[in-house]
Parts: structure tokens; sequence; C-alpha cells
């Protein structure tokens, strides 16, 4: 940066930390579109920034007004993308495996207290294995 650019600053605003985010600022908002208030002279924005400062040809009262504004805005919540929603459980079987609930497969195994038979175990296996025993 222009070092006389930066000490003509110093002398209009002493805290160097403000006189960063006031030319930042300011920078930003040339970079967005508004007036120049003094010449380019192929200058880069930062520098346009400062050199405003310098010669106080901007009102560092709106530009400290527009610094707070946009420190003070929350950003928007991105949409969620494709992938993301493609990370959330849906009710469609899309693996061709079967979803059983907690309520479901305890409808379908027996109470604790509730004794099988030796033929009603035999008829369980050859349920479950469907035949495949021999």
């Amino acid at each position: 940066m222009a070092r006389v650019t930066v000490e003509d600053c110093v002398e209009k605003i002493p805290n160097r930390f403000e006189l960063v985010l006031l030319a930042a600022q300011r920078a930003r908002n040339l970079s967005r579109g508004e007036e120049l208030t003094v010449d380019r002279d192929n200058d880069k924005n930062p520098v346009v920034a400062l050199r405003e400062i310098a010669d106080e040809t901007i009102s560092l009262d709106k530009l400290e007004t527009d610094l707070i504004k946009s420190l003070s805005r929350a950003p928007e919540p991105e949409p969620a993308d494709e992938e993301v929603m493609d990370l959330i459980p849906t009710d469609q079987n899309i693996f061709g495996l079967q979803d059983i609930s907690a309520e479901e497969e305890a409808a379908q195994l027996p109470a604790e207290s509730e004794e099988f038979s030796p033929d009603d175990l035999e008829a369980a296996i050859e349920a479950e294995l469907g035949g495949r025993r021999r």
C-alpha cells in the first residue's frame, strides 16, 4: 500500500484497527459500484479507499454505519442440495430390504413368558428355512 496514504489516514483515524475496518468497507462499497470521490490513477480499490479517507472526501459516519450494518446482518441459510436430500431418510424401500420397526418386530416375536412346544419350534424353523432343510 501507499505508505504516505496510510500515514495521512492515521491522522484522521488514529486507531489503526478502525482504519482498516473502514477502509475495507469503503473498498467493498467501491467494488459494488459506488461512485469514486477521487481520481483512480490506476489504483486498486483499497488504495482508492485510503486516499478518500485521507482527503476526507467521504463521510466517516456513513462509512461506519455501512460497516455496522454489514457486520450485523445474519447470513441466509443455504438451501439443501440434492446430495444432502439423498442422505435424509425416507419411507421408500430403495434397496429392497425390509424395514421392520420396533413395534412390528415386537408383534412378530413371542412374548418372553410364552413358551414353545417342540412342535411349534419345529414349525417355526421349517417356516424360516422355507423347506430348504432336508
